[in-house]
């Protein structure tokens, strides 16, 4: 027998399979999925490779076949569906077949498992008290407490931990009486359980309104019909697009499937992991890197050996082994963290689709915002759109505020809270009632903006914000066109011009300023780094324990107050301008997610917007709550500038410590455009750019991106530029493909 296997080092020019012979005494082993260790080339010392696949026939003259040396212990295995799938994401996200399947590997190594010990009787009732009678009239303590207990409890049993760590018994004094025959140690192997403190009411569930029930009634027609659709819920926050999710998860488990569901981030899981173990009690596990590597193996496991039904966790949660998968759920869709920042640098919406098609199973994606993808695949039938336009439970919609910070400042107020925005907060701290503020931050990059009249410095090429940098120049990452940094607006003359850049630290430092007394909470990723950080910041919110909570965009996705009457957007543009041709999309996404965590509960809410540029549109719409109206604007600017996803793109990244490698990258690319001008006469190419962090540890990283409709023509680009840098190699330098990116 014989073994194709992948070797384990990410290599574009061993990225193929080489043959290997299985020796008889591991033919039992041997798998498919199994990392192995082999001998390659002149190496002195083994490495690793991963079995891809097995055949009783050699591709080469058979003496001339290396043999395995041996099977890696304590690590897991792929599951050969999983490798089918990084096989997909080789081919269509731009990577090494090694790096896709350590990717779909959610957990590498095993875990020694948990055993739980019980010291039971082995002799009866009247042996065990006249042993209990020596052991006093001896005076030997230990025994005499050990036994005393065993005889109360003699039809269950004691914990050893118990009685080793409460009673005082030492090991010694267990084992004698073992010797003795007195009693004996029951072991068992137990799977951890990350949820165990949760209140388990197992079966609760609330009865949908007429809309909601629509949707489920549609999904549940085509699941009993053995249908395999794809679905987008599009609701408004707080129209209850959850509790549709779990009455369609029920249909799933009740025809004996599995499902994952899967969130944003970890910020989600406390509340969503809540109402979820509510309904199905243990029948879910959960996924995120806060898990012990103990508890991340037990969940693992329970997945691989149908221990478990539904699997909730951020974007890792799509490769767990399930055997039965009947749905994908995608809550929040829209969410940026879905996409992989690490080669493979894949799309979780796209895997999702894949994955639920190889297998035969359905996907929902939910949100209140809808990626432009998704809207316009449901747009063109590619996917069945339902929509939710009211609130569960008949809260109504926030009251929203848009205030000018121009007309703030003429009129003195230098402070980051608006006269309105004040007057809310303290209206709220006399009522008892709490607040939120957002500071609508991404990233480290800053605008340049001009506070007189709110004028944006723009790149003329690309239409996207330039980006101030520390020498003093302002810089496009998408074409590279650069300038200097301006003295004065160059729309009104105003000297009030400057880079934009404000903490949430600060926020909270004004905050106790300017309200002597008041109790903060700050929520960002240096107060969430412990384990527990996020639930326990959530849960002191929840508990009324804080007036207001300060955050960024981790506070305003999903979580349910229902004493939050107020929400303060403190700085609109600081992601409206952040140099992204989606930044527009971002911001009514963030807006409109910010805005609904006001007046869930039954006091009407308020929302307030400070901005700078009021009269845009991502803001006008976000204020009315108009996605309709946002999505018909922004997709005309998109397909006039020829953005996803109106066509696609790609961007190679090259890191070396010689720019001119991305310049000769981008002329060998343009020089194959020209010569197969049939095939890829409408791929356009731009750059290369400085990319926004240019230089790390003296690597330069430098951008070019591609622009096509066709999805597959960028696709043979990059196989092609693979195939060239692996025929001129360059040890110095690193490319990386990332399609469509973020």
């Amino acid at each position: 027998m014989y073994a194709d296997i992948i070797v384990d080092i990410s290599v574009e020019s061993l990225d193929r399979s080489f043959q290997y012979r299985i020796p008889e005494e591991l033919e039992a082993k041997a798998e498919i999925g199994e990392r192995v260790w082999i001998s390659f080339g002149n190496r002195k010392s083994y490495i690793k490779g991963y079995i891809v696949g097995i055949s009783d026939r050699a591709k080469i003259d058979p003496s001339k076949i290396k043999p395995i040396r041996g099977i890696v212990e304590g690590e897991v295995s792929v599951d050969d569906r999983m490798i089918k799938l990084a096989a997909w994401m080789k081919e269509n996200f731009g990577s090494t077949f090694n790096e896709a399947l350590k990717c779909v590997i959610p957990i590498k190594k095993k875990v020694q498992n948990l055993v739980k010990r019980r010291i039971l009787p082995k002799a009866d009732r009247d042996i065990l008290n006249a042993a209990y009678a020596t052991a006093v009239r001896k005076k030997h303590k230990a025994k005499e407490r050990l036994l005393f207990e065993l005889l109360g409890e003699y039809e269950y049993g004691l914990d050893y931990s118990l009685v080793v760590q409460k009673l005082n018994v030492s090991a010694q004094t267990i084992q004698s009486l073992i010797t003795e025959g007195l009693i004996e140690l029951e072991s068992e192997t137990v799977l951890r359980n990350p949820l165990e403190r949760l209140e388990n009411d197992r079966g609760f569930a609330c009865e949908l309104n007429p809309s909601q029930k629509a949707v489920a009634e549609s999904i549940w027609a085509d699941l009993r019909a053995g249908i395999r659709n794809d679905y987008l819920i599009h609701g408004i926050t707080g129209s209850g697009k959850t509790e549709v999710y779990m009455a369609v998860i029920d249909e799933v488990i009740r025809q004996g499937k599995q499902v994952i569901m899967l969130i944003p981030e970890i910020a989600l899981t406390y509340q969503t992991v809540k109402r979820f173990y509510r309904r199905f009690g243990d029948s879910i596990s959960i996924m995120n890197s806060k898990l012990s590597a103990g508890e991340r193996y037990d969940q693992y496991l329970k997945a691989k050996q149908g221990l478990t039904q539904i699997v909730i966790g951020p974007r890792s949660a799509i490769f767990m082994p399930f055997d039965r998968l009947g749905l994908i759920i995608m809550d929040e869709e829209h969410e940026s963290s879905y996409k992989s920042e690490n080669s493979p640098k894949y799309s979780t919406r796209e895997l999702a689709l894949k994955r639920a098609e190889m297998e035969g199973a359905s996907v929902i994606l939910g949100s209140a915002t809808p990626s432009l993808e998704s809207y316009s695949a449901a747009k063109a039938g590619r996917i069945k759109l339902f929509e939710l336009k009211e609130r569960a439970g008949g809260a109504e919609l926030p009251q929203i505020d848009v205030v000018d910070l121009r007309e703030e400042m003429r009129s003195g107020n230098r402070s980051m809270f608006s006269r309105r925005l004040r007057e809310l907060i303290e209206d709220r701290l006399s009522r008892n009632e709490q607040t939120m503020l957002f500071l609508n931050r991404r990233g480290h990059s800053s605008f340049v903006n001009c506070r007189e009249c709110g004028k944006v410095l723009k790149c003329p090429h690309c239409d996207v914000s330039l980006t101030y940098h520390n020498n003093g120049r302002l810089m496009c990452h998408y074409c590279g066109y650069s300038a200097d940094m301006v003295a004065k607006c160059p729309s009104c003359g105003s000297p009030y011009i400057k880079a934009f850049g404000i903490g949430t630290q600060k926020v909270e430092e004004q905050l106790i300023k300017e309200f002597p007394g008041i109790r903060v909470l700050r929520m960002d990723a240096d107060t969430t780094r412990a384990k527990d950080g996020y639930e326990e910041i959530l849960s002191a919110f929840a508990n009324n324990e804080a007036d207001i909570l300060v955050g960024t965009q981790m506070i305003v996705k999903g979580h349910d107050f229902h004493n939050v009457t107020l929400v303060g957007i403190l700085l609109a543009d600081m992601s409206l301008y952040s140099s992204d041709f989606r930044s527009a999309e971002r911001t009514y996404e963030l807006l409109a997610q910010a805005a609904g965590r006001a007046g869930r509960g039954s006091r009407k809410g308020e929302v307030v917007i400070q901005t700078y540029n009021p009269e845009h549109y991502a803001i006008e719409t976000a204020a009315r709550n108009d996605y309709e109206a946002f999505y018909n604007e922004e997709m005309s600017f998109r397909k006039l500038l020829n953005y996803p996803p109106s066509w696609n793109m790609l961007r190679i990244m090259t890191l070396s410590e010689k720019q001119q490698c991305a310049e000769r990258l981008a002329a060998v690319l343009k020089e194959l455009i020209e010569k197969k001008k049939d095939e890829f006469g409408r791929v356009k190419v731009f750059g290369p750019a400085a990319a926004p962090v240019f230089k790390v540890n003296d690597v330069y990283r430098m951008h070019i991106y591609l622009k096509s409709a066709d999805y597959s023509a960028l696709v043979e680009l990059k196989n092609y530029m693979s195939d060239y840098i692996n025929d001129n190699p360059d040890k110095d330098t690193a490319v990386q493909f990332d399609f469509n990116p973020l």
